[in-house]
């Protein structure tokens, strides 16, 4: 089992910038890779960014340049997630969740999302 609570959202003008934050807790030696989606009112949820336990990253194009993922680890303890995101802009709005990815079996875990505002 594994617990994944985002915190770090809020509203920001256009070309301001947030920093969302990710914290997995529980079997975390079972992650194979974290990211973040995103979802717009009456869209979809979409990738934004995701990191492998190896360090690759896959962006979505709508955010390459502006927006940064990274990972860091407590050992056995706390597998944590970020994401750096500048230059926002209104389009960015939406809720961001987590996403974590284990293996043995494999399964997918979400956290319950933080909203992210951008105005014009």
């Amino acid at each position: 089992q594994v617990h994944v609570e985002e915190s770090g959202g809020g509203s920001v003008q256009a070309g301001g910038s947030l920093r969302l934050s990710c914290a997995a807790s529980g079997r975390v030696f079972t992650i194979s890779s974290m990211g973040w989606y995103r979802q717009a009112p009456g869209k979809e949820r979409e990738l934004v960014a995701q990191i492998t336990t190896s360090g690759t990253t896959e962006y979505a194009d709508s955010v390459k340049g502006r927006f940064t993922v990274s990972r860091d680890n407590v050992p056995n303890t706390e597998s944590l997630l970020y994401l750096q995101m500048n230059s926002l802009k209104p389009e960015d709005t939406a809720v961001y969740y987590c996403r974590t990815v284990v293996y043995g079996p494999p399964y997918i875990y979400w956290g319950q999302g933080t909203p992210v505002t951008v105005s014009s």
